[in-house]
């Protein structure tokens, strides 16, 4: 499964890359190929493409604030959550993203 990510905090730096690795590591460690994009103090980093949109199975949104361009996943399996959940509930977060594409 291919999983696109943005991570996101108040002041873009610690949990927001924390983040960004736990989803990398937990994701990849359950066979997935995940992307993802970083929206903090540097701007955006890793950023998603068109092309990733297309490919992308479900996107998960790990931020405690607003995401910059949030309507280019309008239509796709999506699962938002606080930028803390994947640094503490990785596995519950694949979980649950896993259920909504096996459930279309």
């Amino acid at each position: 499964m291919y999983i696109v990510c943005v991570a996101a905090c108040p002041t873009g730096v610690a949990h927001t890359f924390m983040a960004a690795e736990a989803l990398e590591i937990t994701g990849k460690k359950r066979g997935h190929d995940i992307k993802v994009e970083t929206q903090g103090s540097l701007g955006t980093e890793n950023e998603i493409t068109a092309d990733d949109l297309s490919r992308a199975d479900a996107v998960i949104i790990a931020a405690d604030v607003a995401i910059s361009d949030k309507e280019r996943f309008e239509g796709m399996i999506k699962l938002e959550c606080s930028v803390s959940d994947p640094i503490k509930f990785g596995d519950a977060v694949f979980e649950a993203v896993e259920q909504e594409v096996a459930n279309g």
